[in-house]
């Protein structure tokens, strides 16, 4: 029996009654043709699970092409899903349900799934054509290769058309649906609610109710497949959470941020401006701003990067709140404007959504090589705030926290997420407006020189050394600034050699002033002598490694930087309290290198580089080696 339309019941062929199996946490991986829909499959398996009320967290992982080769194995788009009835930090190392849409999608993915996981395959796909673009010489649904794995052979586009025949649709507009047939088998399998996606269909097929129907039919026609085949002979149930009380939504990182910034539009009582241009994976926080329009934001997609942030820049020139939202390639471009903001001291956020690089490099793929970028990689001695968020729902504190930064020290704040935190997704628990931090501007109403007659803009608060704001245009307080050296004080050009040395101080002491909260370590035992430091997305694999390895009776410490730019004044006594210091990062060492510099304490380094967050099997490993090594030294 399923859930029909209207919440009743609907029934085909003689439902029966599959053995239920209790799980704790399942982690499922769809995985098809950049065409087959996998993205939005995946979505709405998360959307149920959310929906539901379990702890999860997920990986999309797609080609960078618009449309990539069709069959190919650099054509395949994948999802996972991570849900659980416990809190979970990662979207797991390895599926234990991968369902494989063509031969590429299985060749692709068959190494992740662990012996006697569950695989199901769209067979109709596994012909000789497909079979041999991806270098399969036996078809693989036909011989051994598969023997370790529980194997489910579903015709799924046969099954789809003949579910969609009397819809009127041709074969290959119907065969389209058929990922929603594996949604629904999944659904079916996990116990998953049935009504939001079939809400979600129609509301997202709106204009072509044909086709939204098409897709209900198909996602029914796999979640009766389900109760009505012998091929299934046991379904699986994840208990809902124990999650802290309150109001929870599926989030991914880039809405995150760009909630964030509506509520610090809110909060500022300052319009906003989104100085943008699309770029892969920050333009999903153009989309979704864009709709925000009636609380003060406006978006403008300029004509490429530069002009993007020149117009956020020139937005608070005005008295507003300038953003502008990039990766790594952008951020190169963007470098001279935000030297701009350094020099005139206007607040600006700059959003970069690291991926992998140099130059053009892994558009879609997740990568935290650009920390050093934006620590220096402007002219001269050009120092600005950077903050990293470590999770797709930390996203929204992080962004309210990099503007709190940026009005009230009048500066650009970099913030750093990556790819897995933008485009992953978890549970978000809705703040209460009223704890909402008070993010009000007091800007310059009269002149503040010391006879009373101008406005000096380099005049500073004694407390933040930040310089004073003023609205163009309030009257009597006329005041230019620019690209060059301002004199202290006045804000008049100046090329003498002490005033530039002033004021070139001023700024860094701006900066390394700026008040952050002492870094937290968890350490349950209280006798640990290794530590694990993180930033930004490492924050999920380093927490599950963590984990495991203290399950196995090893101590082990576990701290994560949020603030990079300035550290916690804490961080060089935390650093010198452990015999060791792991730093596990998705470059080659940037943050351990800035460590070994400023506090010359040896951190051990643990680099990748490979367009993929860390698994918390390999740094198990590797941390379990490192603790055994210095308990027996």
């Amino acid at each position: 029996m399923s859930t029909g339309v209207d919440g009743g019941t609907a029934a085909t062929g003689t439902p029966r009654a599959a053995a239920v199996t209790k799980l704790d946490r399942v982690v499922i991986r769809f995985a098809g043709d950049s065409g087959d829909g996998m993205q939005l499959t995946g979505d709405r398996f998360t959307s149920e699970a959310a929906a539901f009320g379990n702890d999860l967290s997920t990986m999309p992982n797609f080609p960078a092409e618009i449309r990539a080769p069709q069959g190919t194995i650099p054509g395949v788009s994948s999802f996972q899903v991570h849900f659980a009835d416990y809190d979970i930090l990662t979207p797991g190392d390895r599926p234990d349900v991968l369902v494989a849409m063509n031969p590429a999608a299985l060749k692709a993915n068959i190494a992740d799934l662990p012996a006697g996981g569950t695989l199901i395959v769209n067979t109709d796909e596994f012909v000789k054509r497909n079979l041999t673009k991806v270098g399969y010489a036996v078809n693989p649904l036909e011989d051994d290769s598969l023997a370790a794995y529980q194997v489910h052979q579903v015709a799924m586009a046969t099954i789809t058309q003949g579910a969609l025949a009397d819809t009127g649709l041709g074969k290959k507009d119907a065969e389209r649906c058929k990922n929603m047939f594996a949604l629904g088998l999944l659904s079916w399998m996990y116990h998953r609610p049935t009504e939001g996606t079939e809400r979600f269909l129609r509301e997202k097929f709106a204009k072509k109710p044909d086709i939204a129907e098409a897709n209900v039919l198909a996602f029914r026609a796999g979640f009766y497949y389900g109760e009505t085949t012998e091929a299934f002979a046991v379904t699986y149930e994840v208990a809902p959470a124990k999650l802290a009380p309150g109001t929870y939504r599926q989030i991914t990182g880039n809405t995150a941020l760009a909630y964030g910034i509506v509520a610090a539009a809110q909060q500022s009582k300052l319009p906003v401006l989104l100085g943008t241009y699309p770029i892969t994976p920050a333009s999903d926080i153009l989309h979704e701003l864009s709709k925000y329009k009636q609380f003060g934001i406006t978006t403008f997609q300029a004509e490429d990067e530069i002009a993007g942030i020149c117009a956020a820049l020139g937005a608070s020139y005005g008295g507003a709140l300038g953003v502008t939202s990039t990766s790594g390639p952008g951020v190169a471009l963007k470098s001279e404007t935000i030297g701009l903001g350094v020099m005139t001291e206007l607040p600006l956020l700059v959003i970069d959504v690291q991926r992998g690089g140099p130059s053009t490099g892994l558009p879609t793929k997740t990568e935290q090589a650009d920390l050093l970028q934006a620590m220096y990689g402007r002219n001269g001695e050009s120092p600005v705030p950077i903050i990293a968020p470590q999770s797709p729902a930390d996203c929204f504190a992080a962004a309210l926290e990099a503007t709190h930064i940026a009005l009230t020290y009048r500066t650009p704040v970099l913030l750093l997420s990556d790819g897995a935190v933008a485009n992953g997704s978890e549970p978000w628990l809705i703040p209460d407006a009223a704890d909402l931090p008070d993010l009000t501007v007091q800007f310059a109403t009269e002149p503040n020189s010391p006879d009373g007659s101008a406005f000096w803009p380099y005049l500073r608060d004694p407390e933040t050394l930040a310089r004073a704001w003023a609205v163009p245009g309030t009257p009597g307080l006329q005041h230019r600034i620019g690209g060059l050296e301002k004199a202290d004080g006045t804000g008049n050009i100046s090329y003498e050699p002490d005033n530039h040395d002033r004021m070139v101080r001023l700024r860094q002491a701006k900066i390394d002033n700026i008040p952050v909260p002492d870094l937290l370590v968890d350490d349950p035992s209280g006798k640990a002598r290794v530590l694990v430091l993180g930033w930004g997305s490492s924050y999920g694999p380093i927490g599950a490694a963590c984990r495991r390895v203290r399950k196995l009776g090893h101590s082990v410490a576990q701290a994560h930087l949020r603030n990079l730019n300035p550290f916690p004044a804490n961080l060089g006594d935390v650093l010198r309290s452990y015999d060791k210091v792991v730093v596990p990062e998705m470059n080659l060492g940037q943050l351990a290198l800035l460590l070994r510099g400023k506090y010359l304490v040896d951190v051990v380094s643990y680099t990748k580089v490979a367009g993929l967050p860390f698994k918390a099997e390999e740094l198990q490993n590797v941390l379990t080696d490192i603790v055994k090594g210095v308990d027996a030294g």
